[in-house]
């Protein structure tokens, strides 16, 4: 059976198909490349979530957050950058796209040429998340987790509505921050400050 999650702004709308089997990879992509207005995420257990399109004031802070970090990225130079559109296939199944990501040169270039111009089979070294306004705290909080057991080795949520930023790594509980000005990456990107003026 098929289970499509609708992201709205209050709760969540779950609509299942049983005469549908769960759909495969390339099922999933199909789907994805036939509604392309939409952002599409699939769990590892196979529910497909469809939001909606960001809003005006969340696109901008997106493009300053990924801005901030393909700066970072271009003068540091060991790695590759990747916006809110990019969706990456986890290795526990799941298809997820982080609203600005960073992944090692030598992991992206081990993948194929196929493999990188599909839903690549990676999980991103370094995520972002940037909570919306249909998004719940306890979802983004088990989301950023899922990216750390799925090899992530930093991970930032950022909450606007109460300015908080949480920082996930292996291992440890997530470091909550209170209003930051800014919020520094080390020792995994060294020298990346997310400034976040912007972003407030």
């Amino acid at each position: 059976m098929t289970t499509l999650l609708i992201q709205t702004e209050s709760v969540p709308l779950m609509v299942n198909f049983p005469a549908i089997k769960s759909m495969s990879i390339e099922q999933f992509y199909e789907f994805c490349q036939a509604n392309r207005d939409f952002r599409i995420e699939r769990t590892a257990s196979g529910e497909v979530i469809i939001m909606p399109p960001a809003f005006s004031d969340i696109g901008n802070r997106n493009i300053k957050i990924a801005q901030q970090l393909a700066n970072w990225a271009d003068y540091d130079g060991t790695g590759e950058t990747f916006d809110s559109s990019t969706s990456f296939t986890l290795p526990n199944g799941a298809t997820r796209s982080p609203d600005a990501s960073w992944i090692k040169l030598e992991r992206w270039y081990a993948l194929s040429k196929e493999q990188q111009a599909s839903f690549a089979p990676i999980c991103p070294d370094f995520v972002i998340e940037l909570r919306y306004r249909s998004d719940t705290l306890r979802g983004l909080q088990d989301k950023m987790q899922e990216y750390i057991d799925n090899g992530a080795l930093l991970g930032l949520l950022i909450d606007r509505k109460i300015r908080k930023v949480y920082i996930y790594r292996p291992h440890q509980e997530p470091e909550i921050l209170d209003n930051p000005e800014v919020v520094c990456a080390d020792p995994e990107l060294p020298g990346f400050i997310l400034r976040m003026a912007t972003i407030w």
